[in-house]
């Protein structure tokens, strides 16, 4: 797909939208001054496509490809990759080993494509020594796994890439901006109010939950983030019984009764999506879990 950012006028300024990492993207900018929003678009869409182009794991020159294609071998790492891994490393931690980006190599047994293929526990067996963070050996300037394992980052990349977007838009401008990467947003600041300039009013965002009646959640916010998880368009369904691509690394089999959609709210959009898939790994206890950690969240069942 060609790599182009479309700009739009909207009420109080300017939408610039493109496509990334399996996404449609939106810049939501509140200024009067067309080029500046252009401007801005192109910053968070450059970055975008940066972060999608150095650790998609479908790519086989970008970093994680590299690292996944010499497993086994230890491969020297940039700054910014060392600290995504060790934020990988720290989610590990307190998810109680749930939340694990070598788990990948499930992919191999599960097919999430709305049919009934369930694989054998043999073929899930196989693939179980080949997960496990812990097997790994991370340095400042270097990374290790055994040979056969994988990384992916699908499950921070795109929530990081909002956080860099927005970083970057802030180093440029004072406009009020929001971010929305396929569902994944942040806001920088509130909206001038329209009828009453010395006030401000918080960005109304309607977030798609991928549920079967189209379920939508409005989510008022001024700053901050908000990520949203869910397994309804990734699932198997075999006589009667669903089975959600949300997987438990430890047994290599979908957790049982998750939520069809968390949405979290939290300080940066990694934090948020961090914590909206941990929700999901807890299945049917997912809304326990936020409640008692005093997270805000939405939920779809």
């Amino acid at each position: 797909m060609k790599r182009t950012v479309k700009c739009q006028t909207r009420e109080a300024g300017f939408l610039l939208s493109f496509y990334a990492m399996a996404s449609p993207c939106e810049v939501l900018v509140d200024c009067e001054n067309e080029q500046h929003a252009k401007q801005l678009g192109q910053i968070a869409a450059f970055e975008a496509w940066r972060i999608e182009d150095k650790y998609s794991r479908y790519q086989q020159k970008s970093i994680c490809g590299q690292l996944n294609l010499n497993a086994g071998k230890p491969c020297k790492i940039d700054q910014e990759t060392y600290l995504l891994l060790k934020f990988s490393d720290e989610c590990f931690m307190m998810s109680d080993q749930l939340f694990d980006i070598t788990s990948g190599v499930l992919r191999k047994a599960w097919r999430f494509d709305g049919s009934d293929n369930i694989p054998s526990q043999t073929q899930i067996k196989a693939l179980l020594p080949f997960i496990g963070w812990q097997k790994t050996t991370l340095t400042e300037h270097s990374f290790l796994m055994k040979k056969g394992m994988e990384i992916d980052f699908g499950g921070l990349g795109k929530e990081y890439a909002v956080d860099r977007a927005l970083q970057l838009i802030n180093e440029q401008t004072e406009c009020p901006v929001l971010i929305n990467f396929g569902g994944d947003l942040a806001a920088n600041k509130a909206r001038k109010d329209q009828q009453n300039k010395q006030l401000s009013q918080p960005w109304q965002v309607g977030v798609d939950h991928p549920s079967f009646d189209k379920q939508q959640v409005i989510v008022s916010m001024t700053s901050g983030a908000v990520a949203t998880s869910g397994d309804a368009n990734r699932y198997l369904l075999k006589n009667g019984k669903r089975y959600s691509h949300i997987l438990n690394v430890k047994t290599g089999w979908p957790v049982e009764k998750p939520p069809s959609a968390i949405t979290v709210a939290a300080p940066q959009c990694i934090q948020a999506g961090f914590l909206s898939t941990l929700a999901l790994l807890q299945g049917e206890n997912a809304e326990q879990f936020l409640t008692e950690q005093e997270i805000k969240f939405w939920a779809i069942r």
